[in-house]
Order: structure tokens, then sequence, then C-alpha cells
């Protein structure tokens, strides 16, 4: 009777979805679900649901499996659709094997091929100039590096669902650093573990000896987890047509730790004096310095931290690179970033920094072992890492962080994707109060997006109201602004939507903070810490200068030159249109220029 009912099933399966599609669907006795068919289009399209089913999914191409997923099947709703790029395999017979899939119903009957795939640009929450995957999770910006023209974005990346899962590295190209096209995914998980964060370089002298053709080779390097082991190692992959095809490096993992299970995220770059690549990877809490003649046979040197910095939290995605103090090229000093996942001023991950000297093969450090020096106040801030191979004459370093918080990422109420980036920004090193500190500013591409500028210029002594400032702008614009002679004890400013949502902005005098409210700002009950009133400590100035960066689920607050940044994302239930300039205790001038930002052309 069993078996007559499955048989059943399966041919009212088949009917109603198999020949529809082009897809045969077969159910197991142990519960898995086969669906079968012959790759002859560019895409399969997977409907999926937030929150769904979380099923496994073997995916095998002529009989051999290729990959292994978590999916969140459509079991009662689809929520939206994915792409699956199954161009490679055309003409070959491909099987998902969706086991315990007894729930996959309305999956199974929408699951369809196609040679094109149309995410949804207008989705709400999705930013207007930051850029953002089309579609599904992304977290720590990964690989960064600038070749022929092109900055490459590396970052990790589920291909199949808005959930941190699946960790491959997705891929995005612009040459401007404002206007993203978005590649075909670069690193897939393999039998050594999912593609974890890490970094790129170009290979300019083939000391791998894995360059094939004319271009250049770019190498990846990554962490991955060992499931029988419970440890972490470093892989390596390889590209010799600019980022669009990766080879795993036959010998992998390339480095394994004595002992540690926690040692992650390897930065690696070309050491000059000694003609050698040096890798800076992370340790639970410490700095460990490897080098290596060729970027895969790599020696222990020295590691440092031994309790500098923030007292809590595990180090992750570090960073070691040169700069000039004060813009003077003859007087350098090496910059480690170190992101935590605890120990930010308002709770969870944060970005730290120190500074100090490198001879190539050990870091000493400027800086107490107490001193914390934090890179961004706000909550929304991490895995910041800078892009490699920039070229000389440009001088810059330039950085990018995931715009979100580990707190929350997963439950954030953006749908087919989750997960940012912050604008890119160029990082100085300066001398404040008789010690070097890092600023760091958006890059100047970014101001081509301006559009419509406005023009304010006047005193405020209680409130003074902008209705409708860019009505038309999707909630994206930049308020660039001075204020002084200031008598007030608080200066501030709200922006506000027509549903009297409001995120609050605004210094206070006597504490010497810049606050950022954000506990009204719209859809705030998704998570217990979202809901947030951060602060920065600034100092005490007869005239703030203030940038602040408006998307629609982001704003990223500068002080100064970029002495101060904080940055948080937000959820209005429409975008805000209104601005509240307001004084407490006294008065003070503004001056004030905005502007819309526009959409770049390609995303």
């Amino acid at each position: 009777m069993k078996r007559s009912f499955l048989f059943l099933l399966m041919i009212s399966l088949f009917f109603s979805c198999g020949k529809k599609n082009d897809i045969l669907v077969t159910r197991q006795d142990d519960g898995s679900i086969v669906l079968s068919f012959t790759a002859d289009k560019k895409y399969l399209i997977l409907p999926l649901e937030e929150p769904g089913l979380e099923l496994p999914v073997d995916v095998k191409v002529d009989g051999k499996q290729e990959h292994a997923y978590l999916i969140r099947f459509a079991g009662k709703n689809i929520d939206y659709r994915i792409p699956m790029d199954i161009s490679a395999w055309k003409g070959k017979k491909v099987e998902l094997v969706v086991k315990n899939g007894s729930n996959a119903d309305i999956f199974c009957s929408d699951i369809r091929q196609s040679d094109t795939f149309e995410g949804n640009k207008e989705e709400k929450y999705r930013p207007v100039y930051h850029f953002t995957p089309p579609y599904g999770w992304m977290n720590d910006p990964n690989g960064l590096l600038y070749y022929d023209g092109n900055y490459h974005l590396f970052f990790q990346h589920n291909p199949f669902g808005s959930r941190g899962q699946n960790t491959s590295w997705g891929h995005a190209v612009s040459g401007d650093l404002v206007t993203w096209q978005s590649l075909p995914e670069a690193i897939y998980p393999d039998q050594f573990g999912l593609i974890f964060s890490g970094s790129s370089v170009v290979d300019w002298n083939n000391t791998s000896e894995l360059q094939t053709g004319k271009e250049k080779t770019f190498l990846a390097l990554y962490t991955q987890y060992n499931a029988a082991e419970k440890k972490l190692h470093q892989s390596l992959a390889y590209s010799n047509d600019k980022g669009l095809s990766w080879t795993k490096y036959s010998g992998n993992p390339i480095l394994k730790h004595r002992s540690a299970p926690d040692f992650r995220d390897p930065k690696v770059f070309w050491y000059e004096p000694n003609q050698e690549w040096v890798m800076a990877v992370a340790c639970n809490r410490v700095l460990e310095i490897y080098t290596s003649p060729n970027a895969i046979d790599w020696t222990y040197e020295s590691c440092f931290g031994n309790d500098y910095g923030l007292p809590q939290g595990g180090w992750e995605c570090l960073d070691l690179f040169e700069l000039p103090l004060n813009g003077d090229v003859t007087n350098k000093k090496w910059v480690l970033i170190c992101n935590c996942t605890l120990g930010g001023p308002s709770g969870g991950p944060v970005t730290q920094y120190f500074v100090g000297d490198f001879d190539g093969k050990k870091f000493t450090c400027d800086f107490k072992k107490e001193e914390v020096h934090l890179l961004d106040w706000g909550k929304d801030n991490y895995a910041t890492v800078s892009w490699s191979d920039i070229p000389r004459e440009d001088g810059r370093r330039i950085i990018i962080a995931w715009m979100s918080n580990w707190d929350y990422a997963n439950d954030v109420p953006s749908v087919s994707f989750k997960g940012a980036m912050t604008v890119p920004k160029e990082l100085k090193l300066v001398t404040r109060n008789n010690k070097p500190v890092l600023i760091s500013y958006p890059v100047i591409e970014i101001d081509k997006l301006r559009r419509d500028p406005k023009y304010i210029n006047t005193k405020i002594e209680k409130e003074y109201v902008i209705d409708d400032l860019y009505p038309y702008g999707k909630g994206a614009y930049e308020l660039d602004f001075t204020i002084k002679n200031i008598t007030a004890g608080i200066v501030g400013l709200k922006l506000i939507n027509p549903k009297n949502e409001f995120t609050d902005i605004f210094i206070s005098i006597p504490e010497k903070r810049l606050y950022v409210d954000r506990t009204k700002s719209g859809v705030v009950d998704f998570h217990a810490t979202f809901p947030a009133k951060v602060h920065a400590d600034i100092e005490v100035k007869d005239t703030y200068k203030l940038r602040i960066l408006v998307d629609r689920a982001s704003i990223e607050c500068f002080e100064g030159n970029g002495e101060t940044n904080m940055t948080n994302i937000v959820f209005p239930e429409l975008p805000y249109n209104k601005i509240i300039f307001y004084a407490q205790d006294g008065s003070y001038d503004l001056d004030m220029r905005t502007y819309r930002m526009a959409a770049p052309e390609i995303r």
C-alpha cells in the first residue's frame, strides 16, 4: 500500500512539475527527492522561502557529485528566487538530491531552467549606491586587489540563500570604486570545507610558477575548516584570466597550525626589502607572521598580541601595511588593522588598529598594551580590509568593510539578499595629540554620484525644518555641513519619514560625544540589540564639520576629515525625506550643502 501511494505521488509530481519544466521529480523511500534534468540553459531557477525549511542538497553531474549545499526550500510560500549557474554542464545530466524533502512540493512545482534571471533590484532596503550582491547573503570583503584598470571585490557569499551558509567567494569589479559589475561566483566550497575569509594578490614575478599565459596570476589565500580535525587551515587558489575562473591548488591545504584550532583569515603581501611574501594571519587573539618565497611554502616567524588592545573577543581579518605619517613619504609607519569579535563600544564586533614598525619578520607596536584605538564607533562596520596592488602613482590605501553586525545579521528584514558594503574609504595616518592615528574618509570617486545640490546657510536657535528634501531620491542623499558659533549644549538633526520614524544624530558639547540614536529609526524589533543609541568620543572644537551619507538602509557619519567615523544600518518603513535641525540651550550657525545620490549605472 505504501509503495502504491508513493508511486501515485511520484506520477502526480511528474505530470505537474516534471513535464512542465523538463525536470523529473522522484521520491525515494528514505524521504529524499531527486530532481533530474538535462542542462540546456544558463540557470536553474530555485524558489526559496525566508525563513524556509533548510535541507541538505547534493548536486551531481553525470553521476559525479559536484557540490553539497544547504538550501531553504519553498514549502509554503515563495518569497524570492535565486539562480544556480548550470552553463558549464550544458548537455549533461544534472541531479539535485534533496534530503528529507517531504515538504518541498512548492519548490518542486516551480523550479525551472532559464537563460535569464532578473533579481529584485528595487527590493525594499536594497541600497541605491552601496554595493550589495544581486541575491544571497554577503559578509566579509575578501581578496581585494587592483589589476589592469579594475578594482576586484571578492566577498563571503551564500549564492543559494540569504543566510550565512554555503560560504563561497562572490566577485564584483569596478573601474572607479562606484559602479560595480557582479561577476560569476569565484571560489566554491570543496572537500576541504567552506571558503572563508582571506586575501588575494597579483603574483607579478610568477614566484608561484603558476602562470600559464600572458596575464599575471592572481593568488587567493583563504581559510577552510577541517571538520574531522576540528581545525582551520589555509588553502590556495589561483587564476590566470583576471579572476574569472579559479583553480584550487593541488597541494591544499598549504598551511596548518602547529596546535591552535582557531587560525584564520590570511592577509598576504609582497615585502620588497626581503624579496618574499608575508602572511599576517589571526590565531586566537594574536597576529602570527609567516614568510614564503612562492606563496606556497610558509615559515613561521613571530607573533604579536599578548593582551594588546581590547580585552575580549577573538581576532579576525587582519591587515598589515605601511603608510606615510602626515603625508611624508620619508617618514612611514606600519599599521595593523585588527577586527575583533567583541568589545565594540556599543556591543558586538568592532575594528581596532595598532601603529608600529615591521622588519619583514616581526611587528612591534608603538601603543601601550591597554590603549584602544577604533576605526569606527558605530554598530555596523566590520571586517575592514584594504586593496592590494593599487598603482604606486595612485598611492592611496583604500579600505572597505561589511556593513552589518553578527548579533543580528541573519535577522535583518531584507529578503532576497542580506548584507552591504560601506563606501570605499581612503586611509591616512596623521598626528593627533602627539600620537599617530588613522583617519578615513570616502574616496573622491563617490562625489561623481552627486546630483541636485542645495545650499542652506542659517542660524539654528530652536528648530529648522527641511520638508521633502529629495522626494524622488529613494532615500539616498548626502549632507555636508559645518556648525560654528556654538552656544548650545546640544546640536543635532533628525532624519524623519512620513511615518514619523527617525534617526537622531547629535553632538553633546558637555559630554564631548557624537551620538547616533536609531531606537525609533523604523523596523527595530527583529533583534534585542538592534535598537541602540551609540556614541563616539570627539574633541572640543569651535567648528564641527560633518559629512553624512544616507542610503535606503544605512547612515555613515564622518566628523572632521574622518577623525571619527560612525556606521549604522537602519530599516525605515519609508525613506527619510525630512530633516529637522535643532539646538538645545543656545544656538549655532549652519552652513550646509546637500546632494541627491544617484544610483550607479551597472549593478
